[in-house]
């Protein structure tokens, strides 16, 4: 993948988080612990990237973490709630904010690969990432590796400021108007078959 064929990166919240993070932008988990919101976060998957750190020694829960493509296994294991959820449209031009790194994978992988933002988007093949799915009935290995590619991420140090922060994604139209009513100035659009 090359910088112009990124056209926005993608970070699933709350819709009760929407205010606040249009005012101090998507945080780092480390520091969205510090003030009270409504997480989608599973906790077993965060014990696990609790305990990485990215080469250069930072911790991951130290970096506001972006996908390339939000319909993936973490929207597939929380789509229950997909009529509280916002999906956050992502000015690319992040992954050119000194210190951002790039995961060929779930940043929590046994096997990931952590790259230097942009240069590390040659190694993310855009084709796999945005396929529909990661299901591959006769290949359980390959459905494995794929479903961790579908889960590449954009990992930001500290925080995503809001300037760049696009739109958001809704899955239904009583979000899309309540979301549309209280943030006049943010572009919503409706996209269900981003939620599963």
């Amino acid at each position: 993948m090359t910088l112009d064929e990124v056209r926005e990166l993608h970070y699933i919240a709350h819709r009760e988080n929407l205010g606040s993070i249009l005012q101090r932008g998507i945080l780092s988990y480390a520091a969205a612990a510090k003030i009270a919101h409504t997480s989608v976060a599973m906790p077993e998957i965060q014990q696990r990237r609790s305990k990485v750190n990215v080469p250069n020694g930072r911790p991951l829960h130290h970096y506001a973490n972006l996908y390339f493509n939000c319909r993936n296994k973490m929207m597939s294991k929380i789509r229950s709630q997909r009529r509280d959820l916002c999906v956050l449209r992502v000015d690319p031009a992040v992954l050119l904010i000194p210190g951002t790194v790039i995961s060929d994978q779930n940043a929590s992988s046994d096997y990931v690969r952590f790259l230097s933002s942009p240069d590390g988007l040659r190694h993310i093949d855009r084709d796999y990432i945005f396929a529909r799915s990661w299901k591959h009935p006769l290949d359980q290995i390959e459905e494995w590796r794929h479903g961790s590619a579908m889960c590449a991420e954009v990992l930001v140090p500290d925080r995503v400021e809001s300037k760049h922060i696009m739109g958001c994604y809704v899955s239904c139209q009583s979000l899309f108007d309540e979301c549309a009513e209280q943030h006049p100035d943010l572009d919503v659009r409706q996209n269900g078959g981003l939620f599963f």
